[in-house]
């Protein structure tokens, strides 16, 4: 089964990829894992990847496909893949389309975590202090949030058509989120 898990940073897609991980023994897929992954690693597309994150940008979708392109066509992970954070523009929407098109794939369901402003604000500095994330700046988040709305808009209408669509509060406790999905799952 592929899920995807949509909603602005701080929204807590990661927290509820790793419990489906868990629950389902499928592999999450996350942009911003893979993107900080190259980071770390210091590659040349690391580089450019943390001059867009610093500024608050999305990465080039260019770069995202190629690494999501990877994942989607590695046999052992068919059907059993998390998206988290991905796709974030149409035109990511429309290379995931395709991909799975071509691996004989399809997303079974499409989650989004609802969250307001204030919320993701007082997530985002509370996961400063816990996971010391160097991308957690609010200045940075905030530009992020703003990007997430303006750039994912789209990409969140042109899912929402889909009858395996969801919205999901995600202002409420992780455990009441998590449940929430477990009950559209069916598990």
């Amino acid at each position: 089964m592929n899920i995807i898990l949509f909603g602005p940073p701080g929204a807590g897609k990661g927290t509820q990829a790793k419990i489906l991980v868990e629950k389902l023994n499928n592999y999450q897929v996350s942009t911003g894992d893979m993107l900080r992954d190259e980071i770390q690693k210091d590659t040349e597309i690391g580089k450019k990847i943390i001059n867009d994150m610093n500024d608050g940008k999305f990465v080039n979708d260019e770069i995202v496909n190629k690494l999501i392109k990877n994942i989607i066509f590695d046999t052992k992970k068919n059907n059993k893949l998390i998206f988290d954070g991905y796709p974030r523009s149409l035109t990511q929407a429309k290379n995931l389309n395709l991909l799975l098109d071509e691996s004989n794939q399809k997303i079974d369901f499409i989650f989004f975590l609802n969250v307001n402003k204030d919320t993701i604000i007082k997530r985002i500095e509370k996961r400063k202090i816990v996971e010391k994330r160097s991308d957690d700046d609010l200045k940075v988040i905030l530009n992020r949030y703003d990007t997430y709305m303006e750039t994912t808009r789209p990409v969140l209408d042109f899912y929402s058509r889909n009858p395996n669509f969801y919205e999901i509060d995600g202002t409420l406790e992780i455990d009441q989120i998590t449940s929430k999905i477990d009950q559209l799952l069916k598990v």
